[in-house]
């Protein structure tokens, strides 16, 4: 029989061989889960404008490439809605989570529908291009459903506010209800709605999720169906549209981008 030193002794090593093997493969991992990740959001980018569909069958390479020859990306100032001029490699670096953590590079905002509490002072955003021009506007948005944040693209055509497409590439929605918004049925849904009502004066935010069935493009161009058994996702959905499509967050940059004021022009 072993003594009660052995057996601890040994469930010691256990532990200590098991945590080193862990932990090596944690570091031994982590560029690749970094690959993976940007990745996925270059596929993401891709297919909110049209250049990949759901279920495609595509290689890294592949990706890579798609992205390289029609996706540039912009890093904005949300003040004054203009690009700032970075590196290559710290516009490939930029972390727009870490940003808006850290309070040097963000700031506090009002309580608001969609529960944001701060929000960088720079955000990347993707410029989609046709024969050299911008043709479509990728912004980045989050906002909370009902037990998690959703992270995801809202993508315009170059006139600012048609809808060409929405994805979210991280949420912790519940499968089936809250999850459907991944389903492609649903985000196909969205091309063509109109994200603002405009006025004299005004672009307001105004593509909202509604409660049951919205009617076609045309004669309802300002909201789309709800998800069945997920009313507070669908919500969270609408509020986060309409808080980053507000002025004080991508207003500047859409205004800048409408009037052809942008330094450097459109991209």
């Amino acid at each position: 029989m072993r003594s009660t030193k052995y057996i601890i002794g040994f469930a010691a090593l256990v532990c200590l061989v098991c945590s080193v093997v862990v932990a090596g493969s944690a570091v031994t991992l982590k560029e690749r889960q970094t690959i993976n990740k940007q990745l996925d959001q270059k596929k993401k980018v891709l297919g909110v404008v049209g250049l990949y569909t759901s279920g495609e069958e595509i290689t890294p390479e592949e990706i890579n490439k798609r992205f390289a020859e029609n996706i540039e990306a912009k890093l904005v100032d949300l003040e004054s809605g203009t690009y700032v001029e970075v590196s290559a490699e710290e516009l490939a670096n930029f972390d727009q989570r870490k940003a808006r953590q850290d309070p040097a590079r963000s700031k506090s905002v009002a309580s608001n529908p969609a529960q944001v509490a701060r929000v960088p002072n720079r955000v990347l955003v993707y410029l989609g291009l046709k024969h050299g021009k911008v043709d479509k506007l990728v912004l980045p948005i989050e906002g909370k459903g009902l037990w998690s944040t959703l992270y995801g693209f809202i993508a315009l055509e170059s006139d600012t506010n048609t809808i060409a497409g929405l994805t979210f590439y991280e949420h912790g929605e519940t499968p089936g209800l809250g999850g459907e918004i991944e389903n492609p049925a649903w985000l196909a849904l969205w091309p063509g709605r109109k994200a603002f009502e405009k006025t004299s004066s005004a672009w307001n935010p105004k593509i909202s999720v509604k409660k049951g069935v919205a009617g076609s493009v045309a004669e309802d161009p300002f909201n789309v169906d709800g998800l069945s058994g997920a009313t507070i996702t669908s919500r969270g959905v609408s509020y986060l549209l309409q808080f980053w499509l507000e002025e004080d967050r991508f207003g500047a940059y859409l205004g800048n981008f409408r009037n052809n004021t942008l330094k450097g022009g459109q991209g």
